[in-house]
């Protein structure tokens, strides 16, 4: 029997939420006018280059100006789930409990052509490790997540970079939930904070559907790393909003000037819906690096498994879109695979 799923794979996603907790959609006016930003909390690129001289984002500078498009990775959860990982555990242990597993996965997306690979972190957070009693190991399983990366990239050659990957908090920011901005941004600063000691080039936020969270989570990576390289991507599953009514246009504006080097759409309803948010965004700023790593289609439920139906050859087609229409830097998310990525390489790099 089929059935259609939820639109996302990965056990501590930020999509999914215990029953009775999705939190009721405010739609947010859809002006893109965000107000003073205070530099001392959100630098501008000339400050955070001026740090070090630019030393912690040279790595990321030499590979944006060497490839007009630039490969991310695919899909972590999917990958995992296929080598066993059960429904609700946290993947993040497996950094520690099956760390040759994990460096597997890292090494079928770099040899697929990723130039860009993320940390097993997107659930790294106390809050979401909380759940399974984890959260007082924050620190030791990002940082491994890292080492492990780390390790596998020097043994793939060493020019690919590392992404610290922060996924949502899991909780809902007040006053539609109960999570306090300040407590957000410690959050998420412990967990780039650990990240950044693992050794990541780069840190990305991802799956966020709530503007004031990723905020929080940009203010608490530059607490930590002001001057680290930031990619942010938010999903726009919800009639070309994010489920708490944030459009591409209001994103791409705030996450700029919040100081995110690349911004742009993850997960979501496939690829279709991510070549509308690229085509949004680059009319709303057209000077901002744009990001799109789209689902495989959309999931269907066969088995008890959750099914991606998308091709590579087809998705692959569809990045060509996603290129054309601004984005550069192209990946995939929930159930693609090095397969999808190989694909997607190799037809938007030609």
């Amino acid at each position: 029997m089929t059935a259609m799923l939820p639109k996302r794979d990965r056990p501590t996603d930020g999509g999914w939420y215990p029953p009775g907790m999705r939190p009721r959609r405010e739609i947010q006016p859809a002006t893109t006018d965000i107000g003073p930003v205070d530099h001392a909390l959100f630098p501008d690129l000339a400050t955070r280059r001026a740090i070090d001289d630019g030393a912690q984002a040279e790595a990321w500078t030499d590979l944006i100006d060497a490839n007009p498009v630039v490969i991310a990775d695919g899909a972590m959860g999917t990958m995992l789930f296929s080598a066993g990982l059960q429904f609700g555990d946290p993947p993040e242990a497996w950094n520690v409990s099956e760390p040759d597993l994990v460096r597997r996965i890292h090494r079928g997306y770099l040899e697929a052509g990723s130039q860009i690979v993320m940390t097993n972190t997107f659930g790294g957070n106390r809050l979401r490790l909380a759940l399974h009693g984890l959260d007082t190991r924050v620190g030791e399983l990002n940082r491994t997540a890292a080492i492990l990366l780390r390790a596998e990239v020097e043994a793939c050659g060493g020019d690919a970079l590392v992404a610290g990957d922060i996924g949502p908090s899991g909780a809902i920011m007040a006053p539609t939930g109960t999570l306090d901005y300040d407590e957000a941004v410690d959050i998420f600063a412990e967990q780039a904070d650990a990240l950044v000691a693992g050794g990541v080039d780069l840190i990305w936020i991802e799956t966020m559907s709530d503007l004031t969270e990723i905020r929080a989570a940009v203010q608490g990576v530059r607490r930590v790393a002001p001057g680290i390289p930031l990619i942010t991507t938010m999903t726009f599953d919800t009639r070309g909003r994010t489920m708490m009514g944030v459009t591409p246009e209001q994103a791409v504006v705030a996450l700029d000037a919040w100081g995110a080097d690349a911004v742009g759409g993850n997960c979501g309803n496939g690829p279709d819906e991510i070549v509308t948010v690229v085509e949004r965004m680059r009319a709303a700023a057209p000077n901002v690096r744009l990001v799109a790593k789209s689902n495989a289609g959309m999931p269907e439920l066969v088995d008890m498994r959750a099914v991606y139906k998308s091709e590579p050859a087809a998705m692959a087609e569809q990045a060509a879109l996603m290129r054309d229409a601004g984005a550069t830097i192209i990946g995939g998310c929930c159930g693609s695979t090095p397969a999808h990525v190989r694909a997607i390489a190799e037809r938007v790099t030609n």
